[in-house]
């Protein structure tokens, strides 16, 4: 065994670690508009949901240069946003988003996403995406000396494809969701192992 002493480790040498250890993760694709209008599409692997009453999701954004990405600044301008569930066949448009583009650049539009209006906030939804989940903020949590942000939001709204849920649940076959990996790796849903409850 390899000890690694968390001492000993950069930012950056512990989130590469931590994102090979932590595997497979869901990816919040994450649609927000800023003051001005301009609509913004990110990934974020670190996330999760945080309480069912009332349901609510979170996820991990850090900074980039020593300020907000453009999905946390236009969360704490405008206190909306959408979580995009990403199947599979998005693999290549969620990677594409992943890049720095200027907070004047939609990169919906870069990508040619096409895009619904929500029911309850402004931030568009991705009609590509099987589930959109209409967000409002609820907290923002600091974290850690990087000055990570864990963020909170309520679901107002869940919009599912037809053909997902049967009695109330997802099925996760039909929905194959898209899992993020270590580095450059995504993984795609594979055995589905059934289990008696206990």
């Amino acid at each position: 065994m390899v000890k690694i002493y968390s001492g000993d480790l950069d930012n950056a040498s512990a989130y590469k670690l931590l994102t090979g250890v932590v595997v497979p993760r869901p990816i919040a694709w994450i649609s927000t508009q800023s003051r001005a209008g301009i609509s913004n599409i990110a990934p974020f692997s670190c996330f999760t949901f945080v309480s069912s009453d009332p349901p609510m999701i979170g996820f991990n954004c850090g900074l980039r240069n020593g300020v907000r990405k453009d999905t946390a600044r236009n969360i704490v301008e405008t206190g909306e946003f959408v979580v995009n569930i990403v199947d599979d066949a998005l693999l290549q448009q969620v990677h594409q988003s992943a890049a720095d583009y200027s907070a004047e650049i939609s990169e919906l539009d870069v990508l040619g996403m096409a895009c619904a209006p929500s029911e309850t906030i402004a931030v568009p939804r991705v009609l590509a995406s099987p589930v959109n989940l209409e967000c409002t903020l609820e907290r923002i949590v600091p974290f850690g000396r990087a000055g990570a942000e864990f963020i909170v939001g309520e679901i107002r709204v869940f919009h599912v494809r037809e053909g997902l849920m049967v009695d109330g649940k997802i099925e996760t076959a039909a929905l194959r969701p898209l899992g993020r990996l270590g580095g450059p790796l995504y993984g795609k849903l594979g055995e589905v192992v059934r289990v008696e409850p206990v």
